[in-house]
């Protein structure tokens, strides 16, 4: 069962996986190594960027690629839900004390919050940092077939943690399907989320940890399947990952010398 089962806002995996799998656009046959290069310049750069003009023209091409990539424009802005929270989570208190003019003002508890320029210019700023990293990562993983993905994980990460690596994201298949069935459960006999929590919170807890319990359990069984098939510890990726073409070569030497002036002329360069 698909996570959107249980909430439209936390990315479907199966659906991810289905467009990286069935996914016949220009950018599904980039080299995957090439994409992979653009995510650690754009990480790069929105880290070291603090320019609104700078991160809202990387969030324009992002946003473009996705579109043109043909990938599902109303799912991602459903799931931008949570990295707004995370921010907002983050800073919610921070943009009330910034410096600058001040726009609005609350009292609370005998202190007065104050909201300035310089406090919503903060907000917004960290808010397209979190658009533009997910939105590229989610490009990035939608027009990459798995067997390219693992075999690239099989690459960069040293014996063990490839097989950590793999393991963890083939078994959270695993807990988001579990957790989505037990929640249908729970709704088919007239429970919900919202009241549920409220009322029977008892109930809840016991529930996402039988979730998790079972969860290993089945984890364990297809570990002792894999065992029974040949596995011996190692999860072997066959296949070759595409190289980079010679433009994809010149487009990450191009980002690599920007990459260096962005470290260079960087306000946090001191850090």
């Amino acid at each position: 069962m698909s996570s959107a089962a249980f909430s439209p806002h936390i990315p479907d995996l199966d659906l991810i996986t289905y467009y990286a799998e069935k996914q016949a656009s220009f950018f599904s046959r980039v080299s995957p190594w090439t994409k992979f290069g653009c995510l650690i310049f754009i990480v790069l750069a929105i880290t070291l960027t603090r320019n609104p003009a700078i991160l809202l023209g990387m969030y324009i091409v992002v946003v473009s690629l996705y579109v043109s990539a043909g990938l599902p424009v109303k799912k991602l802005v459903a799931w931008y839900a949570l990295p707004l929270l995370f921010v907002l989570s983050l800073i919610g208190l921070m943009i009330w004390s910034e410096p600058g003019v001040p726009l609005a003002s609350i009292t609370l508890a005998g202190f007065t919050l104050t909201l300035t320029d310089n406090g919503l210019l903060l907000l917004a700023t960290l808010t397209l940092k979190a658009f533009i990293s997910v939105t590229f990562s989610l490009f990035f993983l939608m027009t990459t077939r798995y067997q390219h993905f693992a075999a690239m994980i099989s690459r960069i990460f040293p014996t063990p943690l490839d097989q950590i690596f793999l393991m963890a994201y083939r078994f959270l298949f695993l807990t988001l399907s579990m957790t989505a069935s037990v929640l249908k459960s729970v709704r088919s006999r007239g429970g919900g989320l919202l009241h549920s929590v409220r009322m029977q919170g008892r109930l809840f807890a016991g529930v996402f940890a039988h979730v998790f319990i079972r969860s290993f359990e089945r984890g364990e069984r297809v570990h002792k399947a894999m065992t029974a098939r040949g596995y011996t510890g190692s999860y072997a990726s066959y296949g070759e990952v595409p190289r980079p073409a010679l433009s994809g070569i010149t487009l990450l030497v191009v980002l690599a010398i920007v990459s260096a002036a962005l470290v260079i002329t960087s306000p946090y360069r001191g850090w």
